[in-house]
């Protein structure tokens, strides 16, 4: 994406640095948020707020929000992907493993959305630059997947490791299913409407559920964790979400992809200065090699075998950077 104009350069630095530590930090924020909310209502609070904020505020700004019904319903089923099967269940991961590995598995995201894109263009084959980005990512889940599977005289511990693993692996997963749809739909909204509507459904859904499962009566209502909510809507889905799309349209979206390997390092720090989490070797082994894996990813093109409407739209399908869970 080119950008339109030429921004000042300290606008670019601010914006950075909101994605960078906000999405970062949103990790943490989670973890808080979790420690007397259950997942479910984590969600229900965090985006049926942020949801009516935004919708709200464009509404008051003379933006027509109103979409078409199959749109909605498309709307909706990314605001699941994204939100309650992907951003829930990351939470829900976070009772069992710490922020900052949890946020070392996000950084594989990329290597799913090639995966997934490479399964809905049948007739594309991979570069030889993403086979082996793709290859190296898988040996980076294992480093960090090693600790829960190689350490038998603690089995009930690592148990409850590998649940969280798996957990948020298949987050990863869903979160890369909508990211893709988000792309193929093509939808004429404006991302703020867009992300309002998903927001608002991926709240409601939460609630729904969590009010299905008893979640309302095992709730706890700790300042902690309310402040952590104010700090996940605010910060995460408005202000860093708000800056994410500034750069879309200012930067090189090259750039921007940058996020992808900064945000994981913010919530190691932060998770263990004021959380009080380990940082062992496996964590860092894997995260050097996940990095490298998506470097070798995010420049990986697509080669098309045969001609279709798609691939004359899309000559060399270059992953475009996705919007973390934490947002």
């Amino acid at each position: 994406m080119a950008p339109t104009h030429s921004p000042r350069r300290l606008q670019v630095v601010i914006a950075f640095a909101l994605v960078y530590v906000i999405w970062g930090s949103t990790y943490l924020g989670m973890r808080i948020a979790v420690e007397h909310l259950t997942p479910l209502m984590m969600g229900a609070l965090r985006f049926t707020t942020a949801g009516a904020i935004m919708l709200g505020f464009r509404a008051l700004c003379g933006d027509r929000i109103l979409v078409p019904r199959r749109d909605l319903f498309r709307l909706a089923i990314i605001g699941v992907l994204l939100l309650v099967t992907a951003n829930v269940v990351t939470a829900w991961s976070e009772l069992y493993i710490t922020s900052g590995l949890a946020a070392l598995f996000y950084a594989v995201t990329p290597l799913w959305i090639l995966i997934v894109e490479r399964l809905c263009h049948s007739t594309d084959r991979l570069s030889a630059r993403g086979v082996a980005g793709i290859a190296l990512g898988i040996l980076g889940v294992a480093i960090l997947l090693w600790p829960s599977i190689s350490a038998p005289g603690h089995a009930s511990f690592s148990a409850r490791q590998l649940f969280g693993k798996a957990l948020i692996l298949g987050s990863t997963l869903s979160w890369a299913a909508g990211s893709v749809l988000t792309k193929r739909w093509r939808m004429p909204i404006d991302p703020f409407t867009a992300s309002g509507w998903q927001m608002l459904f991926g709240g409601i859904i939460s609630g729904v559920l969590g009010l299905l499962l008893g979640d309302l009566h095992r709730t706890v209502w700790a300042a902690n964790s309310l402040w952590a909510i104010v700090y996940l809507v605010s910060a995460g889905s408005l202000v860093g979400y708000t800056a994410y799309v500034w750069l879309l349209k200012n930067v090189p979206i090259a750039k921007v992809a940058t996020y992808v390997y900064v945000n994981p390092i913010i919530a190691l720090i932060l998770g263990c200065l004021f959380h009080g989490e380990k940082i062992d070797g496996y964590m860092i082994g894997g995260a050097v090699v996940i990095i490298f894996a998506v470097i070798l990813v995010i420049g990986a093109k697509v080669r098309h075998l045969a001609p279709t409407a798609q691939s004359a739209q899309d000559e060399a399908l270059t992953l475009e950077p996705i919007e973390p869970s934490g947002d």
